[in-house]
């Protein structure tokens, strides 16, 4: 199964934001309820991610005017990120690896279309694996093979 059997969902789950914009910004976005923050840099591609744990980490360290810092100052460069036509199971892998929640769907020239989530891939996943139990239930039956 491919990645894009999961875009409905993840393309509802995409939070940008832009790399020079205040973390304030950042912060009063996962407070709405988002896990996963997007940065994209001036042509609209990825160039970052922001997580709640990159969010406290500076505020822990805040003196003065460094609260007021951008979102690029904090954001997590090294992004596993997966593309539309990869399959699920070669993502899963790489999340569990990495111990990541969430994933940022691309395009080619990497610019976000959706957010996967460890729950959505699982989820396709199990699925698929029960639809091959009962294509393979249903040709060792002989049903539909008559």
């Amino acid at each position: 199964m491919l990645v894009e059997s999961a875009l409905g969902g993840a393309g509802k789950r995409l939070v940008t934001i832009s790399d020079s914009a205040p973390l304030i910004e950042a912060a009063k976005l996962l407070r709405a309820g988002t896990d996963l923050i997007v940065v994209c840099g001036q042509d609209g591609a990825l160039v970052g991610v922001i997580t709640k744990t990159d969010v406290v980490g500076q505020i822990s360290c805040c003196q003065g005017a460094s609260c007021t810092t951008a979102a690029s100052s904090v954001m997590v460069r090294d992004v596993v990120l997966c593309r539309p036509g990869e399959w699920l199971g070669d993502v899963w892998s790489r999340m569990k690896e990495r111990g990541l929640k969430n994933v940022p769907i691309t395009d080619d020239k990497a610019h976000p279309i959706g957010v996967l989530t460890a729950r959505d891939a699982l989820q396709l996943l199990l699925q698929e694996s029960k639809d091959e139990e009962s294509l393979l239930r249903d040709y060792v039956m002989c049903v539909g093979y008559h």
